[in-house]
C-alpha cells in the first residue's frame, strides 16, 4: 500500500465506527457503482413487501432478544455437532 493510502487508512481507523463505515460504503460503491443502484432498488423493493406483509398480518415479528437466542442455541448445536 502507498504511503498515502497508509496514512488515509491510519487516519480513517481514528473516526467513530458510524464514520468508518459510511467511508466504507463509499469506497465499496465506488468500485462497482453500476450494480449499486440495482441493490438499492432491490432493496427497498425487499422492504417495501416485507412491510406489506406486517401489516396485512401474514408475518410476525419476533423481537431481538428472542430471535438472538434462538440463533445462538442453533450456533451451538452446530458446534456441538
Amino acid at each position: 500500500m502507498k504511503r498515502n493510502a497508509e496514512t488515509v487508512l491510519e487516519d480513517a481507523l481514528l473516526l467513530p465506527e458510524a464514520d468508518r463505515a459510511d467511508i466504507a460504503g463509499a469506497l465499496l460503491q465506488s468500485l462497482h457503482p453500476a450494480e449499486e443502484g440495482d441493490v438499492e432498488a432491490a432493496w427497498r423493493e425487499e422492504v417495501a413487501t416485507r412491510v406489506a406483509a406486517l401489516d396485512a398480518g401474514e408475518v410476525e415479528a419476533v423481537p431481538w432478544g428472542r430471535l438472538r437466542n434462538r440463533l445462538a442455541a442453533r450456533l451451538s448445536e452446530r458446534r456441538a455437532s
